[in-house]
């Protein structure tokens, strides 16, 4: 990805944009990173139009404000030290919540202004989002960040702004975000808010994300072998009073690896079932 993009900015031929993958990925921060290598800080703020596209999903955006802005000429103001090419950017963040009535006008939109005009959609699911529109854009897939990446940003960022953590928070940081950088920031903010001088430990990091303990988690699996109803049906009934997340218990279960054999397949059957019925 990091790539193709480098090159594109290098020839200025720059098409029309289609991030996707997982939320925390850095599909906005890298379109809005380029913008800003395109046109510098300043110009930036008028060639560069930024919307939340499932806040303003409907029609009638797409046939006022992005057409308005998407059909305005581009004069020859350049800024110094920056290619400004000819060319505007419009960006979507959440395309994927857009009504299909709006893509299509959208798509109307994206051929008759192409000269001027360069789209970037950002969604988390591609395939809500029409042919017509994918057909049209270069598309580039965000994958969830590798645990060493994830580290390296969260060292950083508590030697930056100074913030104490305790060994094994990092490690309960990329267990609790899932690849999502952006959670394991409000984390790590939720965690200082509350412990300040103190410190994080990676208990705090259990409690703030919901997760499910680690020892709740290995009690329910020794529970579950002994084949006795009523002791699993008193282990479920604590889990509920004590407000734990179902779907979090599953996914923490699967991660564990408790998968092994053949025949735990048919576990693993149930066990989407049940979390199917949760969600």
């Amino acid at each position: 990805v990091t790539a193709v993009l480098r090159n594109s900015l290098k020839s200025n031929d720059f098409p029309h944009l289609l991030f996707y993958g997982p939320p925390g990925t850095g599909k906005t921060s890298t379109i809005l990173a380029i913008a800003r290598e395109l046109f510098g800080p300043k110009l930036m703020k008028e060639r560069v139009l930024e919307l939340n596209a499932s806040d303003e999903r409907g029609i009638d955006v797409v046939r006022h404000k992005i057409k308005s802005f998407a059909q305005i000429a581009v004069g020859g103001t350049k800024a110094k030290g920056y290619p400004s090419p000819p060319f505007k950017i419009i960006i979507l963040d959440e395309a994927d919540s857009m009504t299909t009535d709006a893509q299509s006008a959208l798509r109307r939109t994206m051929e008759l202004h192409s000269k001027v005009t360069r789209f970037c959609l950002i969604c988390n699911y591609v395939t809500r989002i029409i042919e017509p529109l994918t057909s049209r854009c270069a598309k580039f897939r965000f994958r969830p960040l590798p645990p060493s990446a994830m580290q390296t940003q969260i060292k950083l960022v508590t030697e930056k702004e100074d913030i104490k953590i305790a060994d094994g928070v990092p490690e309960a940081l990329v267990t609790a975000s899932g690849g999502d950088m952006r959670r394991v920031l409000n984390l790590l903010q939720s965690g200082h808010r509350w412990k300040g001088a103190e410190g994080i430990e990676a208990d705090d990091i259990v409690s703030i994300s919901g997760l499910v303990p680690l020892a709740v988690v290995d009690d329910i699996l020794r529970v579950c072998q002994t084949n006795n109803y009523s002791a699993v049906e008193k282990m479920c009934t604590g889990i509920i009073l004590d407000g734990y997340s179902i779907a979090s218990l599953f996914d923490q279960v699967a991660l564990l690896g408790c998968i092994h054999q053949p025949d735990d397949i048919e576990t693993l059957r149930h066990m989407s079932t049940k979390d199917l019925c949760a969600v």
